[in-house]
């Protein structure tokens, strides 16, 4: 296992050494991380800020330029079993959209209001702490970043970790932890209007055959299972695929209010609560775990998602 702090170059050989199954490497052109199954591209992490790409504003309507912001600290894109990508990024409509984020609306200091999400007022920067790990069954990658208050002061660190495990059956797990602790007082994070999205966001690509669906087990089941899943053709690809998110039934909340615009092929499990604000004390970190299932083929039937829930919540 190789760890440590990420160098470009990395890959095919390290002295000597063949390179295990699972590793990460820098993606020369753009200086971002890609997770890597030999050969085959996994995921990509953008944890360097990402500016607008060349010819992209002119197609935004002028009212939405605003929010064709640069952007940091999210997986774009995410890759299918057939290679196909599953996410989108820079969308023309919602040119905020990127991929797989973590962001909110309202993200106030003290009477102060900015949208992470939408890329207004504070902004995720990358801080130049990034540790990789590689191996044989999984890699591995620990970012952290600092929410950036009128792109200037630093009012939250964000850790990020991102793990990816081999495909087996024509399934992929890949885990991500996300820590937040404030640095200063008076930071609150919000969905908007306290009740519609926010939290964890996907953004797919446009899929053929493109179906959102979500369970949960009614109040009062032991243990109470839920999911988000999205199942489509995308791109190139012959067959179907399917991207089911599972949470930590250990996240403040659980289950969380699953929030979907299929039209825009987007969806998440929503944080905090429906109504409230989540405060984030000074140096008293948030913790939310959650687990994208990538497979080929159709999904499981109801027993087959109850044992992926069994298999993430009970390790």
């Amino acid at each position: 296992m190789i760890t440590g702090i990420m160098m470009a170059g990395l890959g095919g050989l390290e002295h000597g050494v063949a390179e295990p199954l699972m590793h990460v490497v820098r993606d020369a052109p753009s200086g971002q991380i890609l997770i890597r199954e030999g050969d085959t591209n996994v995921l990509q992490y953008n944890h360097q800020t990402v500016p607008p790409p060349p010819g992209v504003l002119a197609k935004i309507a002028p009212d939405n330029q605003k929010y064709a912001r640069a952007r940091s600290d999210y997986i774009h894109p995410l890759y299918g079993p057939s290679g196909e990508e599953l996410t989108l990024d820079w969308a023309v409509d919602h040119p905020h959209h990127r991929g797989i984020y973590w962001a909110w609306p309202e993200v106030m200091l003290g009477d102060q209001t900015g949208d992470l999400h939408a890329l207004q007022r504070v902004f995720a920067r990358p801080v130049g702490q990034l540790t990789t790990s590689n191996g044989d069954a999984a890699a591995t990658i620990e970012a952290e970043n600092d929410w950036m208050w009128e792109d200037k002061t630093p009012i939250v660190h964000e850790k990020i970790k991102i793990r990816a495990e081999k495909a087996v059956s024509n399934r992929r797990w890949i885990d991500l932890t996300i820590t937040l602790t404030a640095v200063v007082d008076g930071v609150t994070i919000a969905r908007r209007g306290t009740n519609n999205y926010g939290g964890l966001n996907t953004r797919l690509a446009p899929a053929k055959a493109l179906v959102i669906t979500h369970h949960a087990d009614a109040d009062g089941v032991t243990p109470r299972m839920a999911w988000h899943r999205a199942t489509g053709t995308w791109g190139s690809a012959t067959r179907a695929a399917s991207v089911t998110i599972f949470e930590k039934s250990a996240n403040p909340g659980y289950p969380a209010d699953h929030i979907e615009f299929p039209e825009l092929a987007w969806l998440q499990p929503a944080f905090p609560q429906a109504g409230l604000r989540h405060a984030l004390k000074k140096g008293e970190p948030l913790v939310l775990q959650y687990r994208y299932v990538i497979r080929g083929g159709e999904p499981p039937d109801e027993k087959g998602m109850r044992e992926d829930w069994r298999i993430f919540n009970n390790p």
